[in-house]
Order: C-alpha cells, then structure tokens, then sequence
C-alpha cells in the first residue's frame, strides 16, 4: 500500500470518528467514501470507527465489474450510490453519508430545505431536494439519490438521513455539517411560524460569490504561501529582525512617545481636586514647574501624552 493511499485511509476513519463525536450521525449508520485514482475507497459494512484499521477500508474499481471490491471486510450496504455517485459526477471527489438529527427529521417528513437562509447556496441552487424513499442498498435508492443531488452538493433522503458530496474529503465534510445546520435552523423556523424565503435572484447572487467562500481546496505546492514578511518577501526572518533594532538618521528618527496608564474616575477625581490647591514651595523643585493632571472626558480620565523630541 502506497503511503498517500494509506493517509487517505486514516482520513477516512478519522472523519467518520469525528462526524459520530460532533453528532452528525449514530453508531454505523453513516458512511464515507474517497476517490483514490482509479478506485472508490469505502468503509466497511457494520464496523465500530473505534475499531476500523485503514486495512479494513474496502477498495472497488469505479470502472469495470461493477461491485467487485477488494479488502478483507465486505464494503458499506449503500455502496451502490457511492460508487453510482462517483461515475456519473467526475468533480465529485468524496461522499459522506449520515443519519443526522434534523436532516433525518425533516427526510421523514418529506419536506425539502427551501432557501430560509443564504447557506442553501453552498449545496448548489435554491434549495437542498428530498430524494424519494426506497429501501437501503439498493438500486432504487441510488438511482433517486442520483436525480436529488443533479446540480446540486447534497441532498436528503426520504425516512433515511442525508448525502453530501464535495471535491475533497473535507470538503465533503464541511458540506454534510452545513447541510445538518441549515435542517436545524429550518426545522426551528417552522416552530415561529415558518422561514421568509430569500428570492432566487439572490441565491444565483450568493452562489457566485461562494466559488471564494467557505472551505477551500489545499493551494499547490509552493502556490498561495505567504512571505515572511510582508514588507520584503524575499528578506529572511534573522535580517528583518536586525532591520528593526537599528535606529533610523536625520529627520526620519521617530519620535519618542511616552503614554501613561489611565487613570480610574476615582484617582482622576483625586487629582483634579488636588490640582486646584495652591502648591507648596517646598514640594516644588526649583526651575520646574507642576506637571500637568489628566483630563477629564465624560467623567473618566484620558491617557497622558508626552512627545519628547
């Protein structure tokens, strides 16, 4: 096993352990998949994540005998429209697949997400569809997910739970926790007396604007990184640091300027009201004279500014 294979299968376990943590979904009823070249890698059928080992990760050509996969434990039972997903849609390159509350309640109601918020244009139009039921891990489920996500990034599934798809793995995940947001919103805004929908003029709006939002794809390498500094960003770290302790000539010597702490309205007070008594010539250190109290604004003291040359 090549190591960016072995690194995508500890990607993969790794989200499916954090999707259960953060509620996105029950046990094993989720399931994700990756496209990894030529191949479709899933998880296995009825697995614990706590107890999946990247071995265990089932592979399947997403070309050639269809259903034919390699590994020792037989892939997830909805391996139909992962694999169905991956054919018909050449962008998508990860599919996460969850039984999460909200999503889940609102699939068995049948009631697909309408634009109550401007998020539902990250799924790709004006709404996120409801693909009609039909019983898990088979053809019919994956033919009606199939239709449900045309032009779209996710979808529900009718008494069933949810799909998100994605170019990436994380993306696919930061899509499935949007999509369980935005079911939760919508299913509360039903309590109130339902959602103002946004116009579709303005999800098309919003929509373009998402191709620079939300979660972005890795730059490549040596791409989108960075200087240093800013300033000079070819300059090493060791060479600005002594740029900046050495003083400036002439005129371009900044100028020194010394801010005292403010004052509580309390001392404030304090001080003004000893500033109106006569001073002490005792006190009072020949040739100088008293410095000057803080000022009041609005009752509270401002900061002391002295400038020295």
């Amino acid at each position: 096993m090549k190591k960016d294979e072995l690194e995508l299968r500890k990607a993969i376990i790794a989200k499916c352990r954090w999707m259960n943590a953060a509620g996105l979904n029950q046990g094993t009823a989720g399931n994700i998949s990756v496209r990894y070249k030529d191949r479709m890698l899933i998880t296995p059928s009825a697995v614990p994540y706590d107890e999946i080992e990247p071995e265990m990760i089932a592979a399947m050509p997403i070309e050639g005998e269809y259903g034919a996969w390699k590994g020792p434990l037989k892939p997830s039972t909805e391996w139909r429209f992962h694999l169905d997903i991956l054919r018909a849609r050449p962008d998508v390159g990860a599919i996460v697949h969850t039984h999460a509350t909200f999503s889940t309640v609102l699939a068995i109601a049948h009631k697909p997400i309408p634009a109550c918020h401007y998020m539902v244009a990250a799924f790709g139009g004006t709404d996120v569809r409801v693909a009609p039921y039909a019983t898990y891990g088979t053809k019919d489920l994956s033919d009606n997910a199939l239709a449900a996500l045309k032009d779209r990034n996710g979808c529900l599934l009718a008494n069933h739970g949810m799909i998100a798809v994605g170019p990436s793995l994380d993306k696919a995940m930061w899509l499935a926790h949007e999509l369980e947001t935005l079911a939760k919103q919508y299913f509360h805004s039903l309590l109130i007396g339902g959602p103002v929908v946004l116009a579709d003029a303005e999800i098309f709006r919003v929509k373009e604007s998402f191709k620079g939002y939300g979660l972005q794809d890795k730059p490549l390498k040596g791409e989108g990184k960075p200087s240093k500094d800013p300033r000079k960003p070819s300059q090493p770290e060791d060479e600005v640091s002594k740029d900046q302790n050495k003083p400036s000539k002439g005129r371009d010597k900044p100028s020194k300027i010394k801010v005292e702490a403010l004052y509580d309205e309390t001392s404030a007070m304090q001080a003004t009201s000893a500033a109106s008594e006569p001073d002490s010539p005792r006190k009072r250190k020949k040739g100088k004279s008293p410095a000057a109290e803080p000022v009041l604004l609005g009752g509270t003291a401002s900061k002391r500014v002295k400038v020295v040359a």
